[in-house]
């Protein structure tokens, strides 16, 4: 008897290592993800190989740090501002949306109640969280000129000040996609039942957008159901494109069209697409049957 509580407690020990193993080079990019993963290129179509370096993400941490760089942007903030808080987020929370932590910290960025971060209520809503993360920040000196882990630290006060550096490239990869710079570049497979259908799916979504973005002029695509958003440039336009791919497992969206490129959920990556749209940002969802 044991003998057998022994092996069966060394089996335990080795599955946890396993597992741990294995969700380190999940979080890595080493290994595939299962059905609603993302991956995010940095530059190229999103079919490119090579060196091309990229960042693989389930679908709930591309949808966070899509958010998390709308709330940057809808703050007027630079590009490296956005980096800074990803890699936060990377190192605090795994881009999830934690309600539990070290003593009272939640959230993406392990914000605490008890230091005057909010409520944890407040802290829970991704939005929230990355205002109060993007304020704080605005108020270090010089955090512009700083490194990465740096920034992040005069922020968080961190006990391990180094630790946001080892996420800085894959946050700016993440940055540089999700404000435009490249088109293509964001590209995620969905589940084949989506949670969400119909005009339910269509203004979810709007609201989302809103939520995310602020005010926003949306349109409703002639002959299609779901969301179009008008466009006077490229670069905006991929920035609502990659948020719209991040969040289609949420919202039940079947196609995305910016360009001569669409998004399908059936083959959850870029192609050509059957005719041009440069002035509007088209996202189809599922219908209701």
């Amino acid at each position: 008897m044991r003998s057998r509580t022994v092996a069966a407690g060394v089996s335990l020990v080795l599955l946890a290592g396993l597992a741990v193993y294995l969700g380190s080079r999940v979080a890595h990019g080493d290994l595939p993800l299962p059905v609603r993963a993302c991956t995010v290129y940095e530059a190229g179509d999103g079919e490119s190989g090579g060196n091309v370096r990229k960042v693989r993400l389930t679908g709930e941490q591309m949808a966070n740090a899509a958010t998390i760089a709308a709330v940057g942007l809808r703050r007027r903030l630079p590009e490296r501002a956005i980096v800074v808080a990803l890699a936060t987020a990377f190192q605090e929370s795994g881009l999830k949306n934690l309600p539990y932590g070290d003593r009272d910290s939640v959230g993406l960025f392990q914000q605490r109640p008890s230091q005057g971060w909010g409520t944890v209520d407040q802290i829970m809503d991704p939005r929230y969280a990355a205002e109060r993360f993007y304020a704080a920040l605005e108020k270090v000196p010089g955090w512009e000129r700083m490194r990465v882990t740096d920034a992040a630290q005069a922020v968080q006060r961190s006990a391990f000040p180094d630790a946001y550096q080892k996420w800085a490239d894959d946050a700016a990869v993440l940055a540089s996609a999700l404000v435009g710079n490249t088109g293509g570049t964001v590209a995620c497979s969905v589940a084949s039942r989506p949670a969400m259908r119909g005009s339910a799916a269509a203004a979810a979504l709007t609201n989302q957008l809103i939520l995310d973005w602020g005010e926003l002029e949306t349109v409703t695509p002639a002959e299609l159901l779901g969301v179009a958003l008008p466009v006077t440039d490229a670069r905006t336009g991929w920035r609502y494109a990659h948020w719209l791919v991040s969040h289609a497992g949420q919202h039940g969206i079947k196609r995305v069209q910016f360009g001569d490129r669409q998004w399908t959920a059936k083959d959850g990556a870029w192609s050509p697409a059957p005719e041009s749209s440069d002035d509007l940002v088209i996202a189809e969802v599922f219908a209701e049957t």
